[in-house]
């Protein structure tokens, strides 16, 4: 599994992390049993902090995605994301863009509510 993160991109890093394997899983190219690699060995490859890689792995374990087992790692427990784990990439991705071309959170909210009305 190939991972990358743009240390520019306004992302944070553990969420983009968090996204490639999000992806994986998405285009099945993760399935479940299978290991993702050690936090140490990704952070290294990756040039960031190993608790980059942690809260990574943390958020796919809230989302059901993976299980952390001592000893053994982290392990592919779901085949896809489910909707609120996609949903919460779009919110990312939706904050990303809103902060890059400059608006502000209570725009962004207001545009929403407009959405759900």
């Amino acid at each position: 599994m190939l991972f990358r993160v743009d240390p520019g991109s306004s992302t944070p890093l553990g969420d983009q992390i968090a996204a490639c394997v999000r992806s994986a899983l998405v285009s099945a190219t993760l399935k479940p049993g299978e290991r993702l690699p050690p936090a140490r060995e990704l952070a290294s490859s990756l040039g960031v902090n190993m608790h980059t890689v942690l809260r990574a792995y943390a958020a796919l374990r809230d989302e059901g995605l993976i299980e952390l087992r001592r000893g053994r790692g982290a392990v592919v427990v779901s085949t896809a994301p489910d909707e609120r784990a996609r949903l919460a990439d779009a919110v990312r991705e939706v904050a990303a863009t809103a902060r890059r071309i400059g608006m502000g959170a209570d725009e962004v909210v207001a545009m929403i509510r407009e959405a759900f009305a």
